[in-house]
């Protein structure tokens, strides 16, 4: 931490915007930033988020992508237009090819899914140009990549179990059996 801290405390600007609706998650990343040296706003809508944007657009900016009130490439947007040189990187428990994708395209500069370790956010946000930042120490399992997906295909089908088991072509009951388990890690 202290090698990231030194980096953060030579930086001109420090301002960071975290979006996430979920508010737990949203003040213990903002606290392990605001501890490495960043300024964190704080926000847990996209409402507020442009307005943030638009009041003092940030240097940094860590954002969900999936909110109640849309998505936060929407915000991904309103950075860039107010500040082309701050850095992006957008957060979510549904990672997956085309959303990432639709994110790099949008402006940000990294794709993390949560749940994201505080150096692993502060490292995405400090790599330089084209450098890809190191890889997570802590990665996702792969049985962890798999449940979120079943579970990302679950929600879009709007809970709708055989629906859901059709388009994973699994059986019903194994899909089931699969989500009546806890996440695992």
């Amino acid at each position: 931490m202290t090698d990231l801290s030194t980096e953060i405390a030579g930086l001109p600007d420090k301002t960071l915007l975290v979006l996430d609706d979920d508010a737990p998650l949203r003040t213990r990343l903002g606290r392990a930033l605001e501890q490495r040296g960043f300024e964190p706003v704080l926000v847990g809508s996209v409402a507020e988020a442009l307005v943030a944007v638009r009041t003092h657009p940030p240097a940094f900016a860590v954002l969900d992508m999936r909110l109640e009130d849309g998505s936060g490439l929407r915000v991904v947007e309103a950075v860039r237009e107010a500040r082309p040189d701050a850095k992006i990187i957008m957060l979510t428990g549904y990672g997956n090819i085309a959303t990432a994708v639709q994110a790099v395209k949008a402006g940000a500069v990294d794709y993390l899914s949560k749940p994201a370790d505080a150096d692993d956010v502060a490292r995405a946000l400090l790599a330089r140009g084209g450098e890809a930042p190191a890889p997570p120490d802590n990665p996702m399992s792969a049985d962890r990549v798999r449940w979120e997906h079943i579970q990302r295909i679950y929600e879009l089908c709007n809970h709708n179990v055989s629906e859901t088991a059709r388009r994973l072509n699994m059986h019903r009951r194994t899909l089931q059996r699969i989500l009546a388990k806890r996440a695992p890690r």
